[in-house]
């Protein structure tokens, strides 16, 4: 499947023409995380000419991800924008060539463009004004830490369909309908849970343990007091089929297993604890540790993928359920995602939540794009 990015482009003039320089960034479409930026003073230019610059920086940077992936441009010029969609001619002598540039970066049809305000454009909009600095001072622009703007990363969340922050203190307007919400259940207990070992899709495929049946059954009669449950989806993964099993024979509905909600792949990782991962990998560990595009040592997956993978999921499965609520049996790793997600938080956050066997945990859904999570690690059926 092709990946889809967001690049997000601008350029300045500080006299137009005066000194010029342009920025660029790109942005996962499913989750918002940047994966690059570009920057650079280009010299007395106009304003237009450094927007035009700024497009090519960012489709070249994209490009050199993954040639095949399927971009949206957002940019703060109605100028560009139009030229580029084939709705305004290009007059200047000056845009053409640039314009033919970005042209042949990617086919037709694989790049969209949308015009946003600049108050959403803030992130390349930085750069570009980083690369002036830098001119100015008469050194090259250098990179900091790939991280979006908060607006920007909204910004890219809403452009990829994905849940905008609800708003804060109040329930979402009546006029919206009735919510999709997931319950998301982490599976009960293995015989590797209360070791602590890595438990991913690529591991051993673990059944629950006698007491991951108990928490099971402990969990299948607290949601049918409860009532409200429509329907059951699971990951494919033994341990979450057979707790989503026992829920459902105890609410009268089937049992829809959806790929997107496995666990991690582990690789080399699997069945280990934490200590002696760190004792036959640590550099692999600490990479694994300070960045969620770093994958397990031996082919695993990375947090990042995952997230790719469950955002996918979760539109499926919203477009499917909409306005009802759906229990999704998973582990760790998607779960948290979903909240992640949900919250807009930074992608570290996942290192920041506990997620305990067997535990509740909810998200709404609203039309309007938004999300409210509802409750988070929830354990008080178990007790």
């Amino acid at each position: 499947m092709a990946h889809r990015f967001i690049v997000e482009a601008d350029g300045g003039s500080r006299g137009n023409p005066g000194p010029a320089g342009y920025g660029a960034v790109v942005l996962d479409a499913a989750t918002g995380e940047a994966l690059a930026e570009a920057a650079e003073y280009i010299g007395t230019a106009t304003n237009n000419v450094a927007e035009y610059r700024g497009l090519i920086a960012g489709l070249e940077a994209a490009k050199a991800i993954d040639p095949d992936a399927e971009i949206a441009v957002r940019m703060d010029s109605k100028l560009v924008v139009e030229q580029m969609s084939g709705r305004w001619k290009i007059k200047h002598p000056d845009m053409r060539p640039l314009a033919a540039r970005a042209q042949t970066l990617f086919p037709p049809g694989r790049v969209t463009y949308e015009w946003i305000p600049r108050e959403r454009n803030k992130h390349a909009d930085r750069l570009a004004n980083e690369a002036m600095d830098a001119g100015k001072r008469g050194v090259p622009w250098e990179p900091g830490a790939v991280a979006p703007e908060p607006a920007a990363a909204a910004g890219a969340a809403a452009a990829a369909g994905q849940p905008k922050a609800a708003p804060v203190g109040w329930a979402a307007p009546a006029d919206l309908g009735a919510p999709t919400t997931f319950v998301l259940l982490r599976h009960g207990e293995t015989a590797l849970t209360p070791q602590k070992r890595f438990s991913g899709s690529g591991g051993s495929d673990p059944e629950l343990s006698p007491a991951g049946r108990r928490q099971a059954d402990a969990v299948a009669a607290a949601l049918a007091a409860r009532g409200t449950i429509q329907a059951v989806v699971t990951s494919p993964l033994r341990r979450c089929r057979e707790t989503a099993a026992t829920v459902a024979a105890r609410l009268g509905l089937e049992v829809r297993v959806e790929e997107g909600l496995r666990e991690t792949d582990f690789g080399a990782w699997e069945g280990l604890t934490f200590a002696e991962v760190r004792e036959r990998h640590p550099a692999d560990l600490d990479a694994w540790l300070a960045s969620t595009k770093a994958a397990p040592t031996g082919g695993g997956e990375s947090f990042a993928a995952v997230a790719r993978r469950v955002s996918g999921a979760r539109d499926r499965l919203l477009e499917q359920y909409a306005g009802r609520t759906v229990l999704l049996v998973s582990h760790v790793t998607p779960v948290k995602t979903l909240v992640r997600l949900a919250l807009g938080a930074p992608p570290e956050s996942l290192f920041r939540m506990e997620l305990s066997a067997a535990s509740l945990s909810a998200v709404a859904y609203y039309a309007d794009g938004n999300a409210s999570l509802r409750l988070l690690n929830d354990t008080g059926h178990l007790r």
